[in-house]
Order: C-alpha cells, then sequence, then structure tokens
C-alpha cells in the first residue's frame, strides 16, 4: 500500500470535527500553494500577453461593467 492509500483510509477514520479542521488546512494550504504559482506565472511574463489583450479589450470598449 502507498502512502496516499494509508492518509486517504486515515481521513476516513476522522471524526467529523477533525476532517472540518482538516478541510479546512488542506483549503488554506491549496490556496496558499495557487497564490505562489500564479505570482511566479506573473513574474516570469506567462500572463503578459493575456493583460495586454485584456488592456485592449477595455481600451476598445468591449468590456461591461460588473
Amino acid at each position: 500500500m502507498n502512502s496516499v492509500q494509508e492518509i486517504e483510509r486515515a481521513i476516513l477514520q476522522l471524526p467529523k470535527p477533525d476532517m472540518r479542521v482538516l478541510r479546512g488546512w488542506f483549503n488554506d494550504l491549496d490556496a496558499e500553494m495557487w497564490d505562489q504559482e500564479f505570482e511566479e506565472d506573473v513574474l516570469s511574463g506567462r500572463l503578459d500577453m493575456l493583460a495586454q489583450q485584456a488592456l485592449a479589450d477595455l481600451s476598445a470598449g468591449r468590456c461591461n461593467a460588473l
């Protein structure tokens, strides 16, 4: 059995209050990891074309106010 399967089994044995705590912790971790990935993409320039297109659309009046 691999460690992921062991973790899955352990999670399924948690009482509901502990499951809620784990879920909150994991959601926070996932958000932090996504933020880090996004920041790396911005700093590397991977999103520059997307930003330029969005600004061009805004300047051309192709955007709606939310």
